[in-house]
């Protein structure tokens, strides 16, 4: 603790093996010498001075006295305030590329500060002057050598403003700022520095809007964390006029440069302007068509749907709140790939208006072509000259070897047919992208919980034949009783719209439901699909199972029935567990985080790594992937209809209290609660490697959580009592949650268990849920084969046309089925940008300015204790992973399971959990 104490600085961040400290401390060793000429004689006597360090383990100068102002004096009496100057220190990021209207802006505003249109700061303390019972204040300091600096082109700079104050000022806890140039800019952090206890810092990271744009005086607080009933006097009303900031009054239209967090429906999504092909249906505020709520933009309404709201093309920005928008390395980095995905669709989708050849895949070496020979294409000079190209993509494409050309899929890397095994089929339900769907099987045959009168019988066409062959001499009772079957269903999911699905053009889809025997070898088996209709008629054939190959003919119809498995889990996966889940789900409990909580809220600083940039990524999706006619509607089997799936999932699946890993895996039958067991609960397949690392990393947030919790709450009182707390999850259910506000499964939040345990859920579904559900999908699902998001035909009957076709070329007609060419370079160009780490990405145990978000040491020195943790847990999962007794992460041509290894490099890795929503 004493070195934490250590003036809460550089020392840290030298501790810290997840976090490059490099940066911070030259930073900060800037800042101690640069004051050293600054700061004028202590005012204190050196003993007094020396104590004070021994106390507060500061190594910088202390409160100091300007000589031109007045020389200490014995005779001045101690109760007579005596007037000495402090300097902040403000780290102001640039922007490494200036557009020329922002570059003339720039030097316009260096000109205008030197003749007095400056930024304007004063400090304000947390103190009352007894006389105007009015926080007491500084003089206002303008931020020296603007002009000067102007033209430096580090990423940071740093400038200085001086402040008088007197001995009876206090701690400054907050600073306003007046942004008086044209142009906004970027404020990483203050740090304020010769007060006797030491320096105090800001961390701000927000843009700061010109004057002439937001008059009001932006407001910015220390970092020291103060639940709502203990916030310093000279705090309370800026405290509460700054999330009324945040709040807005929601009305009129919102401006890309407003700092707003208000909620909406989602009813952008269509264009119904452009057609009633367009139109989609408002997702929320409806009993049929429940959903969390978005970030409101308060556009005007389209001419045919005045329920509707107007679309924002691409490449203008839709609003999200500013401080919400990708940093430059960010935005940088998805340019690059926007440019190169379209190059990837583009290019072939113009040839394919051009020549109707090569729509199919015919052959698997037409697949392998795209990772050894690029594009099945070859446009001529003339051709590509006409292209609508960007210049930006025009020079890309120039300058880029083999950009058409793309990354050979890790699930292919070590095993080019592993895809084809079945044994690999089940590893991946259990390893792969979408390791959440697997269940026990209960009770069988399995039975539909939807309506008869609507949807047919309830009853199931899996019979105890089509399995007993493949249990090992068990009877299906006994390996129902013995924890040996499981399944994946999706007959539910899918059914009810299947009509409307097959209905579309090129898309044809099963509702399937998937049984697996658990080996003596810890590893699964599929043995039986089934694969059903709507019910056309009493006698319809709706109902079909298809067993593992015993000749060639079954061989084929078994691949392609794990096919349609495939393309089901995909849409389940993709719509269900990883956008609604992750990513929509969590919107509203961000928006309401600003909204009610202070940035001096103990439990905002929690939160607030596991919130950055989750609202800009989730825009970016209803702009042009969620979107009608979008990415998602076009890749994925679905079609038109993948968001009204999702709508009903989140009706009749979603529930708050069962998205923590533990409970999640309770509910699935996959563990039960064991108090023996290490996580308290004991795994039914051992060998469950997104369960165990997953369990690894559960404990160590929650144990990290609890640390915070009852360091801030001793008592349960304070968290019934804390307005700021109790109204921020209030808002998040009846609000953002609108829809589901009246379910008897919210958890209440009275204890400090139960905040534990709601921090704990969304810290996990921020970093870790949404990791091992989002940067696996170009390693497995780059190869199409593997993992086909579209299917294009059925299974075909011997009484078909089609089967004729089938039996005289099985493997044209299984490539067939799957996603045409153009749908598949498509959808791998999605997710090679969905699958890939930015350069700024901020991984778990990490975080911006380590050393200075909090202003508690303890607090400071835990999170570092989670760091290591972290850093433990990486290590064993690369022991893991070389364990060759665990067969479902380890053996020949088996990939290891990364997905919830902590750390990563830039670019697609298959690993890495960053803190939030990022991607």
């Amino acid at each position: 603790m004493a070195l934490v104490k250590e003036i809460m600085g550089s020392s840290l961040m030298e501790r810290c093996s997840f976090v490059s400290s490099s940066k911070v401390l030259l930073s900060h060793r800037f800042h101690q010498k640069q004051n050293q000429f600054l700061m004028s004689p202590v005012l204190t006597s050196l003993d007094d001075r020396k104590m004070t360090r021994t106390m507060k383990g500061v190594k910088g100068p202390v409160a100091a006295v300007s000589e031109d102002l007045f020389k200490a004096s014995p005779s001045v009496p101690a109760e007579k305030p005596v007037k000495f100057r402090v300097t902040a220190v403000v780290t102001v990021k640039n922007k490494i590329k200036e557009d020329l209207k922002g570059t003339l802006v720039k030097h316009l505003d260096a000109f205008t500060d030197g003749i007095g249109r400056n930024v304007v700061l004063e400090l304000i303390s947390t103190e009352i002057d007894p006389k105007s019972k009015q926080p007491k204040k500084s003089n206002e300091a303008v931020l020296k050598d603007w002009s000067k600096k102007s033209n430096i082109k580090a990423e940071r700079v740093n400038y200085t403003a001086e402040f008088i104050v007197d001995t009876n000022f206090g701690v400054p806890g907050a600073i306003t700022m007046t942004n008086k140039h044209q142009k906004e800019f970027y404020l990483e952090s203050i740090t304020i520095e010769g007060f006797a206890a030491g320096p105090v810092h800001f961390p701000c990271n927000s843009w700061v809007q010109a004057k002439k744009d937001h008059p009001a005086k932006r407001i910015f607080f220390s970092n020291k964390p103060y639940l709502p009933n203990d916030t310093p006097a000279g705090l309370r009303l800026l405290r509460q006029r700054e999330l009324n900031n945040l709040r807005g009054d929601g009305k009129g239209v919102r401006k890309l440069s407003d700092r707003i967090y208000d909620y909406d429906v989602y009813n952008d999504l269509g264009n119904p302007d452009k057609g009633p092909e367009l139109t989609r249906p408002t997702l929320g505020g409806s009993e049929k068509y429940p959903y969390p709520r978005r970030c409101r933009t308060g556009r005007a309404p389209t001419d045919t749907d005045l329920t509707a709201e107007s679309r924002v093309e691409k490449p203008v920005p839709m609003y999200v709140p500013r401080d919400e928008r990708f940093e430059e390395s960010k935005q940088t980095s998805i340019s690059i790939m926007r440019q190169k995905a379209l190059l990837h669709n583009l290019i072939p989708a113009l040839k394919a208006s051009v020549s109707a050849e090569n729509q199919d895949f015919n052959e698997f070496s037409n697949v392998d072509g795209l990772y050894s020979e690029g594009l099945p294409i070859k446009l001529q000079d003339e051709l590509i000259k006409k292209l609508p190209l960007p210049k930006a993509v025009s020079k890309l494409q120039e300058s880029s070897h083999g950009l058409l050309k793309y990354d050979t899929p890790k699930i292919i890397s070590k095993d080019k047919f592993a895809w084809l095994r079945d044994d690999e089929f089940a590893r991946q339900a259990l390893a792969g992208v979408n390791p959440v769907n697997m269940e026990r099987l209960r009770a069988f045959p399995p039975v539909s919980k939807l309506d008869p009168e609507i949807y047919g019988p309830q009853e199931s066409a899996l019979k105890e034949e089509h399995i007993l062959g493949q249990l090992n001499g068990m009877t299906v009772q006994q390996a129902i009783e013995e924890n040996k079957l499981f399944i994946i269903d999706y007959h539910d999911v899918y059914l009810p719209f299947l009509d409307r699905i097959n209905a579309l053009d090129g898309r044809k889809s099963y509702a399937t439901r998937t049984i697996f025997f658990l080996t003596q070898a810890g590893t699964l088996k599929p043995i039986a699909i089934e694969l059903s209709l709507p019910p056309s008629g009493p006698s319809s054939r709706s109902k079909r199972v298809v067993t593992p190959p015993v000749d060639a003919t079954s061989n084929w119809m078994w691949q392609l029935a794990k096919a349609h498995v495939c393309a089901n889990d995909a849409g389940v996966h993709q719509l269900v567990n990883h956008w609604l889940r992750t990513h929509a789900c969590m919107e509203p409990f961000i928006l309401a985080a600003h909204r009610q909580l202070s940035a001096m809220h103990p439990i905002f600083k929690l939160l607030d790594p596991h919130m950055r940039y989750t609202l800009e990524i989730n825009t970016m999706a209803r702009q042009s992937l969620i979107n009608g006619d979008g990415i998602i509607e076009s890749s994925f089997t679905p079609g038109r209809y993948v968001l009204e799936i999702s709508s009903a999932a989140y009706k009749h699946f979603w529930r708050f209290d069962q998205e923590g890993l533990p409970a999640d895996l309770i509910r699935r039958g996959m563990a039960e609660a064991d108090p023996t067991q290490p996580y308290g609960l004991n795994l039914l397949i051992q060998d469950y490697p997104y369960a165990n690392d997953g369990l690894m990393i559960w404990s160590a947030i929650e144990n990290w959580v609890r640390t915070y919790v009852n360091h801030y709450y001793p008592n349960s009182a304070l968290i019934y009592n804390d307005k700021e707390l109790q109204a921020w999850y209030e808002e998040s259910i009846k609000v953002g949650h609108a829809d589901l506000q009246n379910e008897p499964w919210w958890p209440t939040l009275n204890t400090s268990d139960d905040l534990v345990s709601i921090l704990t859920t969304l810290i996990w579904t921020a970093s870790a849920q949404h990791a091992a559900l989002n940067f696996g999908q170009y390693p497995y699902g780059g190869y199409v084969p593997n993992r086909p998001p579209v299917m294009r035909r059925l299974l075909p009957e011997e009484d078909d046309p089609e089967y004729a076709v089938f039996q005289a070329d099985p493997q044209k007609y299984f490539l067939n089925a799957l996603p045409s060419v153009i749908q598949a370079i498509k959808y791998m160009a999605v997710v090679d940008l969905l699958s890939t780490h930015s350069p700024d990405e901020e991984y778990i145990g990490e975080r911006q300015h380590p050393s200075t978000w909090s202003g508690d040491a303890e607090i400071v020195e835990a999170f570092y204790g989670f760091s290591a943790e972290i850093g433990r847990i990486e290590k064993e999962i690369e022991k893991r992973n070389c364990d060759r007794t665990l067969r479902n992460r380890c053996g020949a041509g088996v990939i290891p399971y990364e997905l919830l290894a902590p750390s990563s490099e830039p670019g697609v890795t298959c690993r890495g959990i960053p803190n939030s929503v990022s991607i």
